[in-house]
């Protein structure tokens, strides 16, 4: 029967998809031209597959690029250049090559264990751990999936060493997955799928040092947020004893350090400081990621990976990414940007940056409740509000790390941010507990928002 339902949104949100873009298609829209017109009836059909979930995300992001390409809405060039002539695609598959062998070697397990060991005693402080050892890692394993996973496979260790039922090893596997929606989006390498997506909509480029001065404290205030909530929100059935000693011998199977540890610790160290002195080298942080990567699969020097670590790198991932950019991208070109941006966005927007703040979070987060994807109302909402936005002095990395942030953050449904969808299955929670999470952090999103445009003005930003 679920099988069925299942089946039926599918072929519903198939349907619906091809109504929006016949209805787009065949309305006369002044101020939009050919190419424009179509770009807008296959963006929003894209946008609408994307939310009912029609396909895997790639196969729709695929049939977006094929047909802006045969309808000649736009060249090859104006698709696939910003994304593969710049760095973003580049950075992508280095860091899920990094993830990977931090991953695989097993130092991010074994720091975890040193950390819960020493620090973690009470169910807050489990909570605690988890929200401080994300935040740790976002910097060492460049992508939430990998970081998340890695995390929840010592958690469940503390799980069993304790007693502890399913139903509380729930609660903290969705503070994993939760923890990972602020916490990614501290370093630019953080979240290597949204975090670079979301300073190429902008249009600015910015280095390691800079993304950080300008995400770091509006992040990490959201995580606190986010921690208190789900502290506040998701008690324990039961005390938490910690059996250390368990612990112990779980940390033992790891063995002593070997040399591919060492050298991925070394290669780690490595990329981190590539990443920040990048504004002193002025070589971009893609390039450096990749490179790192790269050396990593050298004789001598590296012999981390393999020919089998290319398995790593999700090509489905890539051309979600190269859909979700072209979006905005194409846009720009065809000209369907402004007209969005004059005809959906209001011309009197607030002059105040708190009030447009708010206004601009309350758009985000209508749009988002029937997108779904994150990705997908970054980019249909960013270029849109950035060319809104041009006459009132900010900069446009603050419109779209605004969207970007408060989008991310916002999810009543685990469809609505694919990171709490992916974690479902390893993490045990329920819908339910994600509502319940979603429904209690709503309301603080709007204080997030006004601390992020306090602080966007602090840095010169707004």
């Amino acid at each position: 029967m679920k099988n069925n339902s299942y089946l039926n949104k599918k072929v519903i949100g198939f349907f619906g998809g091809l109504i929006v873009f016949l209805a787009i298609y065949l309305i006369p829209i002044s101020g939009l031209s050919y190419a424009g017109h179509m770009d807008l009836a296959l963006s929003l059909m894209t946008v609408v597959w994307w939310a009912t979930q029609i396909a895997q995300p790639a196969y729709v992001g695929g049939f977006f690029l094929m047909m802006l390409i045969i309808t000649h809405t736009a060249t090859p060039a104006q698709v696939f250049s910003k994304p593969w002539t710049g760095s973003t695609m580049w950075l992508v598959m280095g860091a899920y090559l990094i993830a990977g062998a931090v991953n695989e070697s097993g130092v991010g397990q074994r720091i975890a264990y040193a950390f819960i060991i020493r620090f973690v005693r009470t169910w807050n402080g489990l909570i605690i751990s988890i929200f401080v050892l994300t935040l740790i890692m976002a910097l060492l394993i460049p992508h939430p999936w990998p970081r998340a996973f890695m995390i929840l496979a010592v958690v469940v260790a503390v799980g069993r060493a304790a007693n502890m039922d399913k139903d509380d090893l729930s609660k903290l596997g969705l503070a994993i997955f939760a923890a990972s929606c602020p916490l990614s989006g501290v370093f630019l390498t953080g979240d290597t799928s949204l975090n670079p997506l979301a300073v190429a909509d902008s249009g600015v480029n910015v280095s390691f040092i800079r993304y950080f001065e300008i995400m770091s404290v509006p992040m990490i205030i959201s995580g606190i947020i986010t921690m208190l909530i789900i502290m506040f929100a998701f008690r324990p059935n039961k005390p938490l004893k910690i059996n250390v000693a368990e612990l112990k011998k779980e940390q033992s199977k790891l063995g002593k350090m070997t040399g591919k540890e060492k050298r991925t610790i070394f290669w780690i160290v490595v990329a981190i400081i590539l990443w920040l002195t990048s504004s002193i080298t002025n070589v971009d942080v893609g390039w450096l990621t990749l490179s790192v990567a790269i050396c990593m699969s050298m004789p001598v020097i590296g012999g981390i990976l393999t020919a089998q670590s290319w398995k790593d790198v999700p090509i489905n991932v890539l051309i979600f990414l190269t859909a979700a950019m072209a979006i905005g991208n194409v846009g720009a070109v065809t000209g369907m940007n402004k007209w969005l941006a004059q005809t959906v966005i209001p011309t009197n927007l607030p002059h105040n940056i708190y009030l447009l703040a708010l206004f601009i979070t309350v758009f985000a987060m209508i749009i988002h409740m029937f997108m779904g994807s994150v990705i997908a109302v970054m980019g249909i909402t960013i270029p849109a509000f950035v060319t809104a936005t041009a006459h009132l002095g900010i900069s446009p990395l603050a419109i779209s790390l605004l969207v970007f942030s408060v989008t991310n953050l916002h999810y009543i449904l685990p469809f609505h941010n694919l990171a709490i969808l992916v974690g479902m299955d390893g993490g045990g929670y329920t819908a339910k507990q994600v509502s319940k999470l979603g429904v209690a952090l709503t309301p603080a999103i709007f204080v997030i928002a006004l601390v992020m445009m306090f602080w966007f003005h602090i840095v010169g930003l707004a």
